[in-house]
């Protein structure tokens, strides 16, 4: 069983969004992917819409596009993971997260329920 934390948004895609703006992917994403090996992840200030590619996690097994579960700003991102990608799989909602944003809209999110229901 996969953990989907309730107090996030998820977008189909297996991105979550936090109040804060934090953005990561699902445990379920991560498990999916396999062995994390490299994070691409995109530019502080980069204006992103809602469903717009924008960054990529590459794992043993493949490369998968990240997407912006809202629209907004990139205002951070997660520098850890440039020398440590693995912590995309061993904490996808704490040391993994790959980016914040300034959310000025969210896409079209599902709650912890609807997601794990979609998704498995």
């Amino acid at each position: 069983m996969t953990n989907t934390p309730t107090d996030l948004k998820y977008a189909a895609s297996h991105e979550w969004l936090a109040d804060d703006g934090t953005v990561g992917i699902s445990d379920y994403a991560q498990e999916q992917l396999g062995d994390v090996v490299y994070v691409e992840l995109p530019e502080v200030g980069r204006e992103v819409k809602a469903g717009e590619a924008v960054a990529v996690v590459e794992s043993v097994k493949t490369a998968s596009d990240i997407y912006a579960p809202a629209s907004g700003t990139i205002i951070a991102v997660n520098e850890e993971l440039s020398g440590n990608p693995e912590k995309v799989n061993e904490s996808p909602y704490k040391g993994g997260w790959l980016f914040q944003m300034e959310v000025t809209e969210e896409g079209d999110l599902l709650d912890a329920a609807a997601y794990e229901a979609q998704a498995h």
